[in-house]
């Protein structure tokens, strides 16, 4: 997955698949698809799993303190998990 990255955020980190979308000013401007909040020992859990059953989310850029490229292990796991 080309798109697939680490997303750290003020208060957690994700890992998703994230596109840049343009639109008007002020609107959310970065569509994350099937992110999942990297915890403890590595662990990977869907995002909002307890509140939605929505997998596509659209965030403001300026919520996203660093964008960085998963290592190979973090990736494999994340694919393992997409595709059930």
């Amino acid at each position: 997955m080309e798109n697939l990255k680490v997303l750290v955020m003020e208060n957690l980190v994700l890992l998703s698949q994230i596109d840049e979308v343009a639109g008007e000013l002020g609107s959310p401007d970065c569509k994350l698809t099937e992110p999942m909040v990297l915890g403890e020992q590595d662990t990977l859990s869907p995002w909002l799993v307890g509140i939605t059953t929505q997998n596509v989310f659209m965030i403001h850029s300026d919520k996203i303190l660093t964008i960085a490229t998963p290592n190979s292990k973090l990736t494999e796991r994340y694919e393992s998990l997409v595709k059930e």
